[in-house]
């Protein structure tokens, strides 16, 4: 059996409040009076208060900007190769910092694999190996990527981890999932764009794997996932010269809410449980429509999706580290002693449904 041993979370210095990522991003597209007032009310109807970004500028006067030129078209807008520069120059030390905070919880544990995930920057040599040598890890540690697959990217690691642990029971699996979401934001008018520019953020989280039974943590007890090619075309993430580009449907909440409560009732049958058997619901929190939609498709009444709705307001949509931003949160609530069961479940490209269940 593999469990989770400790999580590590970290964000970036710059903590930008959502009103001014707002006022940064009116001037960024020089939208009209009516088309302002627009964007300002989907700013405040979407249950985020702050995010982290390693970009200073969102907070910025003009003249103070360091990754955007100071312009009024701000031409030359950046370019594929100066976001991966800047992604190369923090998401080490981002992945550092949350790998500290997880270690520090459960001392002792010598590293044998490392699993790195990120979909918003990509070289090679790439992070895997900057970690490996950073945490003066052996040269013979068994190291893997998980790459550009989004928000259920996390989940995804706990699968290889997991297998890693049943396969090796003296096998204890980092994993760290490190994006820089912000470091693609565009300046076209489009609703994916503004979509994109008010949900995501950055972070880094650290999830600490182990195959020893005899450790305290929580057990991974199954996995279940779904596609629905309904939605492939309404979530996708592509690479171009300018930087990644995020689409992002309207549609996509529709799908979850008409999905997701027979995946999960599948999920449950295939690990023998029922719904009433779960005390704790770890949804990504990807934006308040998407919860809503979770919330909904569920029959939810009792704020069972709290600890999500608090990650999304407090740090926005990371990408992959999200979810584990809220079981984080969910873990330190748990009370020892008292039997919990955790359903986790995030959404990616595909539309792409990724679920797990632990117990504690």
């Amino acid at each position: 059996m593999s469990k989770i041993v400790s999580i590590g979370t970290a964000v970036p210095a710059f903590r930008h409040e959502q009103s001014a990522i707002l006022d940064f991003m009116q001037r960024v597209y020089a939208l009209s009076e009516n088309d302002k007032r627009k964007l300002k009310f989907l700013y405040r109807q979407g249950g985020i208060d702050t995010r982290h970004s390693v970009i200073p500028d969102y907070s910025l006067a003009p003249g103070e900007w360091q990754f955007y030129s100071p312009t009024e078209n701000l031409e030359p807008f950046p370019k594929l190769e100066k976001r991966m520069y800047w992604y190369q120059q923090y998401a080490a030390t981002l992945s550092i910092n949350a790998i500290e905070k997880c270690i520090e919880k459960k001392p002792g544990h010598t590293i044998t694999h490392l699993i790195t995930v990120s979909c918003t920057g990509m070289s090679a040599p790439g992070l895997d190996l900057e970690l490996l040598e950073l945490l003066d890890l052996p040269a013979t540690t068994f190291r893997t990527s998980v790459n550009f697959m989004g928000c259920y990217a996390a989940i995804h690691a706990l699968k290889i981890a997991d297998a890693f642990c049943k396969a090796d029971e003296n096998a204890n699996v980092l994993i760290v999932c490190t994006e820089l979401c912000t470091l693609h934001f565009q300046k076209e008018h489009t609703v994916d764009n503004m979509t994109s520019s008010m949900l995501f953020a950055d972070g880094a989280a650290a999830v600490l794997v182990t195959g020893n039974d005899e450790t305290e943590g929580l057990a991974i007890d199954s996995f279940y996932s779904m596609v629905s090619l309904k939605g492939k075309k309404d979530m996708a993430w592509e690479l171009s010269s300018k930087g990644f580009l995020m689409t992002l449907s309207s549609y996509v909440p529709d799908v979850i809410e008409e999905n997701f409560d027979s995946m999960v009732q599948s999920a449950l049958v295939t690990a023998d449980l029922h719904k009433q058997d779960i005390t704790h619901w770890c949804i990504h929190p990807g934006g308040k429509k998407i919860l809503e939609a979770v919330h909904k498709s569920l029959g939810f009444t009792n704020g069972q999706l709290q600890p999500c709705y608090d990650v999304l307001r407090e740090y926005g949509n990371m990408s992959s580290p999200t979810v584990l931003f809220v079981l984080e949160n969910i873990m330190n609530s748990l009370v020892k002693k008292e039997k919990s069961r955790i359903f986790g479940a995030a959404f990616g490209p595909g539309l792409t449904m990724e679920t797990f269940i632990l117990s504690a």
